[in-house]
């Protein structure tokens, strides 16, 4: 249909107007408070540019030196998930409407809702002063954050099962936790296995960061090499934070398809 000029009226468009002031103020006190500028943006971006030709070429002797400490992340990532992912499954189990007292069910909410809304680099430096630098404190502050994440997300997969399969277990005088075991635990497996794949890749990229602040693993050998301004050797880390990144979701990819091709929907 061709456009005309009835299409363009001030009376169509006029309440767009309001909008976009808003909008355009709020993007202008945004940048007055973090004194930011079109011109910073523009010179930063250059700047960057230029910093990243002093990177090139990466150092390929620190290479070797860059595998112990990506090892650690990974097994970081891995145990803060599979930690997490246990402790998860309990607490969506108690955060469940239809299978846990009201009470009960409050309770667990409320804690998965605190571990949401603490980050994770304040669990990692609260934990550090318990645990000391190194992965130990990197696993369980994951651990933590997995909870309040999976937590929540199995919780309310739990509340929508099919109960007609609780009803049929609860029928021949099955106990709580055999429900629970036969009929609960079955329908959300395929949520379990989707979430975990999910968290793992996050909990790789989240184990780099904590370890720049204290968890070790190459997020502290990429800090330590900035620090030093052995732009070379960081660049290297970053080069191995990349492979470790798209390997985990590469793989991720691979078993969901292999899940997917033995019939659970994932």
């Amino acid at each position: 249909m061709a456009t005309t000029l009835a299409d363009f009226s001030p009376k169509r468009y006029g309440k767009l107007v309001l909008p976009a002031l808003v909008l355009f103020g709020l993007i202008e006190l945004s940048a007055w408070v973090c004194g930011a500028s079109f011109g910073k943006l523009i010179k930063g971006f250059f700047d960057g540019i230029d910093f990243m030709s002093h990177m090139f070429p990466p150092d390929w002797s620190a290479f070797p030196d860059m595998l112990e400490p990506a090892l650690q992340s990974i097994v970081t990532a891995f145990l803060g998930t599979l930690f997490g992912v246990v402790f998860s499954v309990v607490f969506a189990l108690l955060a469940a409407a239809n299978i846990t007292h009201p009470v009960v069910r409050n309770i667990s909410r409320f804690i998965i809702g605190l571990e949401r809304s603490i980050p994770e680099i304040v669990i990692l430096l609260t934990l550090i002063a318990a645990y000391g630098l190194g992965i130990m404190s990197g696993i369980v502050a994951l651990t933590l954050s997995c909870i309040g994440m999976m937590g929540k997300l199995l919780g309310d997969a739990i509340e929508e099962i099919d109960h007609v399969m609780i009803e049929s277990i609860q029928s021949v005088g099955a106990r709580k936790l055999q429900v629970i075991w036969f009929g609960v635990i079955p329908q959300i497996v395929p949520a379990i296995i989707s979430y975990t794949l999910f968290r793992f890749e996050l909990n790789i990229r989240l184990s780099v960061i904590l370890g720049a602040v204290g968890a070790g693993g190459i997020g502290y050998e990429l800090d330590y090499a900035f620090g030093l301004l052995e732009y070379h050797r960081a660049l290297s880390a970053v080069l191995v934070i990349l492979v470790m990144v798209m390997g985990t979701g590469m793989l991720s990819t691979f078993v969901r398809k292999k899940i997917k091709l033995k019939g659970a929907l994932v």
